[in-house]
Parts: structure tokens; C-alpha cells; sequence
């Protein structure tokens, strides 16, 4: 049986994080029955996506200029360089409005069970910049896994000659967090990580 424009449908939609085939299905039926209202902007927004998006020639974001707006904003403070392991992370780092400085996106982290080396990723290009005699800290917002760790540890150790300081992000207890709901590891690190109050 020949595939349909429906059924190519639920295939593109079922491959999005967190849709399946089922959920596929729903969305595409949520939106077949809004044609106008969600079917036709969708795909018109998709595609000028598509057309007009691009990853920005030093620091890895998307955006529709190159360099991005982030790397182009002269308000931005030069001498901070915040590494994420995704444009997800330099996001969500955004949105709390609270970091001013500039970023640079890995494409991931390193991984000897998925095959993903040093040189798959963008750390020659993170040294060079860290070289830049305007930088002056790199802060490593990778993730606290095994492989984002890992990635950190050697990032570290890339940038041992250059002059920077090089600082991670603090872990531990979540603003509203209650201890009993915590994992061991949270509360590991939250000890470790401990502050004075005095």
C-alpha cells in the first residue's frame, strides 16, 4: 500500500522529541482538522525556518543573521564565554536574563559508548577563542552526567595554557526545592558545593 500525504505526515511528526507514532497521529490530526489556523502557518513558518535560519560561524547558535544576535551585541560583556553542550542550554541560560556574556555551543558531549570524540565536537574552535586576549573566564555549563563531566574534565585540560580562568556552574538544591524529594546525588553535590552564610 502506497504511503499517503497523511501518513508522511505522522512519520516527520512522530520522529519530534517527545511524540511518538500515536501522538503523531493526534497532532496531525489536530491540525488536519485546523487547516487554516494551525496546518497552513505551521508549514509557511516551517519553511521560512528552513530558508532563513542558520548556525552562527562563531559561537553556534541559531539564528537568521550570522554572526547571531547574542555574538553581534556589542552590549554583551567579551570577556565571559559560557560553554553548553546545545543551543537548548544557551536557551534556556537566556531566558533567565541573568547572564550578560557570550557563549560558545559544543554540539554535544564526549561519549566512548556513542562514538562522539573530541574532534566531533567544537572545543579546537572554543581554545582558539579562549587565545582571544579579551576573554578572560570560560564557565562550563555542561551537564552533570558522565559524559558532560567528562567533557568538562577535558575542556579543562584544553585550556590549561591559555589565560583564563575557567569556573562551572554550581549544583546542588533547586530555589524551592525540599530536601526529602531530592536524589542522593543532588544532595551530594548541594554538601560539596556548600556556601558561607556568615
Amino acid at each position: 500500500m502506497p504511503i499517503t500525504d497523511i501518513d508522511r505526515l505522522i512519520q516527520y511528526l512522530a520522529k519530534l522529541p517527545g511524540l511518538g507514532p500515536r501522538s503523531g497521529r493526534r497532532a496531525a490530526l489536530h491540525m488536519l482538522k485546523r487547516r487554516d489556523t494551525v496546518l497552513v502557518p505551521l508549514a509557511k513558518a516551517l519553511a521560512a525556518a528552513a530558508e532563513s535560519i542558520r548556525t552562527c560561524s562563531i559561537c553556534g547558535n541559531l539564528d537568521t543573521k550570522d554572526p547571531c544576535g547574542i555574538c553581534s551585541d556589542l552590549r554583551r560583556d567579551e570577556t565571559l564565554i559560557c560553554v553548553v553542550e546545545d543551543v537548548a542550554d544557551l536557551w534556556a541560560l537566556e531566558r533567565t536574563a541573568a547572564y550578560r556574556g557570550r557563549y560558545h555551543v559544543l554540539g554535544g558531549t564526549l561519549s566512548a559508548l556513542d562514538g562522539v570524540r573530541p574532534e566531533d565536537l567544537a572545543i579546537p574552535a572554543l581554545v582558539a577563542r579562549a587565545r582571544d586576549a579579551a576573554v578572560k573566564e570560560v564557565i562550563l555549563g555542561t551537564s552533570v552526567t558522565v559524559d558532560g563531566q567528562t567533557t568538562a574534565f577535558y575542556i579543562v585540560d584544553r585550556l590549561a595554557d591559555c589565560d583564563v580562568a575557567v569556573s562551572g556552574l554550581a549544583h546542588g538544591i533547586p530555589m524551592g526545592g525540599e530536601l526529602d524529594y531530592l536524589d542522593d546525588g543532588t544532595l551530594s553535590n548541594a554538601l560539596k558545593a556548600r556556601h558561607d552564610l556568615g
